[in-house]
C-alpha cells in the first residue's frame, strides 16, 4: 500500500523505487545478460535479460502506476514500442490515424506494416461524425496523438474511445507530448498508451527509450509475449537513466509549461508571426477540449512566420535555442517538420493536413524565459527580408 496520494510523490516513490536486499534508495543497474539457476526449473525470478531484468522491471512498474494501467513495458525506442503494439494486428486489418501524427509512425505503417497487408486511413479524430464514418469492417484500431505532432491538434480522447469501443476497435494513444503528469489517456478510455520516453520522461536528451502501458491483463500477456519474442527491450543502464529522469518530471514540466505559455503568448503578439499552434492559448480551437482532459496546454508550440521572413535565416540566427531533431529535453529545441520529423510523409499529404514548408516547431526548455524570448526575437528580426 502506497503512502502518498499525489503524482509528484509517485514519480519518486512509485513502482519499485528501492532495493529491498541492500536498502539502496535507487534500484541498482543489473547489468547482466543471464542469471544463475539453483537447479533445473529452479529460477530466482529471472532467467535471461531479454525476458526480464530487475532494473527494467522497476521502470515498467513505475510507468504502469503513473499511467494507472495494469502493466508497463519498456522498449529500446518509442518506435520499438509502437511496433510491438501494432504487432497485435493481423494481415488484412486497417488502422485509423489522426490527421497529423509523428512522421515515424506514418512511415512504420506506410512502409513496413504494409508489407504484411496491414493498412491505414488518415482520419479526422477532432470530428466525431467524420471519424465514425471512416470506420469500416476491416478497421481494428485507432492511433491518436493529442496534442498531435506537429500542429498540436486536440482530440477528445474519451469521445473517440467511446465511438471506437462501439465498433470493437483497439484505442492506442501516443502520450509523448503530455506525459502522465499532464494527461492520463487510460482513465479517458484508451486501451494502450505509448511514449517516446526519450522526450519528457527522460528529459535530458541522453537516452533513447520507449514505453507502453495497457489497461487489461489480456493485453498485458499479449504485449509481454511480443516484447520477449521480438526482443526490442530497453537495456538496464538506459532503464536506470529513465527512472532517474522521471523522478524530476513534475518540477521540469511545471517550468516547461510556464515557459511554453509565455513563449506562445510572445509569438502570438509578434508582428512577424502569422499563426501559433498551442492548445494552452484560449484562442486555440482545441483549448476547451484540452482543458477537459489535460492539466494544461503542454510544452510544444508550432508557429509560422509571415511571408516576408526567411525561415532558413531564422534557424541560422538562433544562438541559445538549438536546431535539432527531437524534443522534451531541458534545452530549447526548434525543428522544421517538413524536412526533419515529418519528411517521411509525402508532400501532398503534408500539404493536405496543414504541415507547411513554413512550419516551425518549438520544444520550450527550462532555461530562463527571458533568454529564450530574447533569442527568438533577435532571430525572427534577423530573418526579415528587407
Amino acid at each position: 500500500m502506497s503512502h502518498y496520494q499525489y503524482i509528484n510523490s509517485a514519480l519518486i516513490h512509485g513502482g519499485i523505487s528501492n532495493d529491498e536486499r541492500t536498502g539502496a534508495v535507487n534500484v541498482p543497474i543489473y547489468q547482466t545478460s543471464t542469471y544463475q539457476q539453483d537447479g533445473l526449473g529452479k529460477m530466482r525470478g529471472y532467467e535471461y535479460s531479454r525476458t526480464g531484468n530487475p532494473t527494467r522491471e522497476a521502470l515498467e512498474a513505475l510507468i504502469a502506476e503513473l499511467e494507472e494501467g495494469v502493466a508497463g513495458f519498456a522498449f529500446a525506442s518509442g518506435m520499438a514500442a509502437i511496433t510491438a503494439v501494432l504487432s497485435l494486428l493481423h494481415s488484412g486489418d486497417r488502422v485509423l490515424i489522426s490527421s497529423n501524427v509523428y512522421g515515424g509512425t506514418f512511415r512504420l505503417l506506410a512502409q513496413v506494416f504494409d508489407h504484411f497487408s496491414i493498412s491505414y486511413t488518415i482520419a479526422d479524430t477532432t470530428d466525431a461524425a467524420k471519424y465514425e464514418a471512416d470506420i469500416t469492417d476491416d478497421v481494428k484500431a485507432v492511433i491518436i496523438e493529442s496534442p498531435a505532432n506537429p500542429l498540436m491538434t486536440v482530440t477528445d480522447i474519451r469521445e473517440i474511445a467511446d465511438i471506437s469501443h462501439k465498433h470493437d476497435l483497439l484505442v492506442i494513444v501516443d502520450n509523448t507530448f503530455m506525459t502522465p503528469y499532464l494527461q492520463k489517456p487510460l482513465t479517458l478510455g484508451a486501451d494502450i498508451v505509448v511514449h517516446s520516453a526519450t522526450k519528457y520522461l527522460g528529459g535530458h536528451s541522453d537516452v533513447v527509450a520507449g514505453l507502453a502501458v495497457v489497461n487489461s491483463e489480456e493485453l498485458a500477456k499479449k504485449i509481454a509475449f511480443i516484447q520477449n519474442s521480438t526482443g526490442g527491450v530497453l537495456p538496464p543502464f538506459d532503464s536506470f537513466l529513465l527512472i532517474r529522469g522521471i523522478k524530476t518530471l513534475g518540477v521540469r514540466m511545471d517550468r516547461h509549461v510556464d515557459n511554453a505559455l509565455k513563449a506562445a503568448e510572445f509569438l502570438q503578439n509578434h508582428k512577424a508571426v502569422k499563426h501559433v499552434y498551442y492548445p494552452g492559448l484560449a484562442t486555440d480551437p482545441g483549448y476547451a477540449t484540452n482543458q477537459k482532459q489535460a492539466k494544461n496546454g503542454g510544452v510544444m508550440i508550432s508557429f509560422e512566420l509571415q511571408e516576408n521572413y526567411d525561415i532558413e535565416k531564422f534557424f541560422e540566427s538562433l544562438k541559445l535555442v538549438m536546431l535539432a531533431e527531437s524534443l522534451g529535453g531541458v534545452e530549447s529545441l526548434v525543428c522544421h517538420p517538413s524536412t526533419m520529423t515529418h519528411a517521411s510523409i509525402p508532400a501532398d499529404i503534408r500539404a493536405k493536413v496543414g504541415i507547411t514548408d513554413g512550419l516551425i516547431r518549438l520544444s520550450t526548455g527550462i532555461e530562463d524565459i527571458r533568454d529564450i524570448l530574447a533569442d527568438l526575437d533577435q532571430a525572427i528580426n534577423a530573418s526579415e527580408v528587407k
